[in-house]
């Protein structure tokens, strides 16, 4: 819980510095007289500032933002001597540059975030794949337990390199929103019988991508063999005689792909509310055995699954995703571009009604995920703080009042028309923008409770 919550305000302070501090350079940069940066909202906790002339430096008590107060004749008034530094004063594009930094300052990030976590190197699973969920595209295009995707095939036709499996699940998502299909290169686990094959995600072009979808595509997690791990005192495997390290060959004569097929083997071995036998042959210390398991029935919801109250499967093969300055740099800028440009797809879908708006997450799904990311290691995390910073840069450009996107709006309306927004328009268009916002929020902040309540 500890972890969760420094997490938490470490990357909000991170992303919050980062957005204001574009603001401020740029706005100084401009000759604009800077009167506070603050990070947060509220009660001032800490404060400083060099000279009474100076910016006013201050941490606020509510870190969920924060702002950077310039000096403005609409505002408040200005003394004749400093009227030359009002930000209402700068030409349009100095305007424009400095409302526009605070969101690329985020997108910088992202992408110096992305090339550090590869440069620092991150375990990430090996591209070796698990069964095919039955009946799936990944299933019908050909794909079985232990192929090793290799590579995959550009929009160029051109090949590239899938390093991890999450690498592949990358391309998969952007496919899927492409409406395009993912040509592989596969081999079995150990390089051989190279073949190519080609999974048709065009023919779910326009679906939602939700966990259905997913499932739909039937694309395998990470290879794991179908090997006993712990077995738990006084369960059904350890009843069954089952040991640590047992491989399992064949459930009633059929033979057994990957941990992943065996877990579903027993969870689907209930018929009626009541649990099958079911014969195991299985391998220990070179010799085969034939052992009758029986699984005890659980619930979840309204269904009836078998259980064995053992760990199955063996840990997946890992592989060290670590680049060079250039190539991380590159791949940096690459994944904060695609990133961006699915943040803003998703969101185009969720405004048509194409996606569910359960894909809006608030703080306390950030909280969590940034919880988990800082025990994976730091370059896990500093690739979460990149797509959170990502995300932050493409949020506050949307053409929203109230939003940097908002006042680059009015701005792009000033040089079509030679006139400002009236002030009664822009009265209108902040209440408006202020009620779009906290719409937002409120379903994000509904979503975080229902994933945390273990809703769908």
């Amino acid at each position: 819980m500890i972890t969760t919550v420094l997490a938490f305000l470490l990357t909000l302070g991170v992303l919050i510095v980062v957005h204001e501090w574009g603001h401020y350079r740029v706005a100084v940069a401009c000759g604009v007289k800077v009167l506070r940066f603050s990070v947060g909202f509220g009660q001032v906790l800490w404060r400083r500032q060099a000279t009474p002339d100076s910016t006013e430096f201050v941490i606020s008590a509510l870190p969920l933002g924060g702002y950077v107060r310039m000096l403005d004749e609409r505002e408040g008034p200005v003394a004749p001597a400093e009227r030359h530094m009002a930000f209402n004063r700068k030409p349009l594009a100095q305007r424009a540059a400095i409302v526009a930094a605070g969101p690329v300052a985020n997108l910088v990030l992202a992408m110096l975030l992305y090339a550090a976590a590869h440069w620092i190197g991150v375990d990430e699973p090996k591209a070796v794949l698990g069964a095919p969920v039955a009946g799936s595209v990944a299933e019908r295009a050909g794909l079985r337990a232990g192929d090793w995707v290799q590579a995959r095939q550009n929009a160029d036709g051109d090949w590239e390199d899938v390093r991890s499996l999450n690498d592949l699940r990358w391309h998969l998502t952007r496919q899927l929103m492409a409406g395009q299909p993912l040509t592989l290169r596969v081999s079995d686990s150990d390089g051989r019988g190279t073949r190519q094959m080609s999974l048709a995600l065009d023919q779910l072009a326009g679906e939602e991508l939700d966990a259905d979808l997913v499932r739909r595509v039937g694309l395998g997690g990470a290879y794991s063999e179908p090997v006993m791990g712990e077995v738990r005192s006084g369960g059904p495997a350890a009843a069954a005689g089952l040991r640590q390290g047992d491989r399992v060959l064949r459930v009633d004569g059929v033979a057994v792909a990957d941990a992943q097929a065996l877990r579903e083997r027993i969870r689907q071995a209930v018929r009626e509310g009541q649990a099958q036998p079911m014969q195991w042959l299985v391998e220990r210390q070179g010799q085969a055995m034939t052992l009758t398991v029986t699984p005890r029935v659980a619930r979840d919801g309204e269904r009836s699954l078998g259980r064995v109250d053992a760990f199955i499967g063996a840990p997946a093969a890992m592989v060290t995703v670590r680049l060079g300055p250039l190539e991380g740099l590159e791949q940096g800028i690459r994944r904060t571009w695609e990133v961006s440009t699915l943040t803003l797809r998703m969101l185009g879908r969720m405004l048509t009604g194409e996606a569910s708006l359960k894909n809006l997450s608030g703080p306390l799904t950030i909280a969590d995920v940034a919880g988990q990311s800082v025990q994976r290691g730091l370059a896990d995390y500093l690739g979460f703080l990149a797509l959170v910073s990502v995300s932050l840069g493409v949020l506050n450009l949307l053409p929203l009042p109230m939003l940097d996107g908002g006042h680059l709006m009015y701005y792009i309306f000033e040089a079509l028309t030679g006139r400002p927004v009236s002030e009664p328009w822009l009265a209108r268009l902040q209440r408006g923008g202020v009620a779009v916002l906290l719409m937002m929020m409120s379903v994000a902040l509904f979503n975080d409770v229902a994933r945390l309540l273990g809703q769908p």
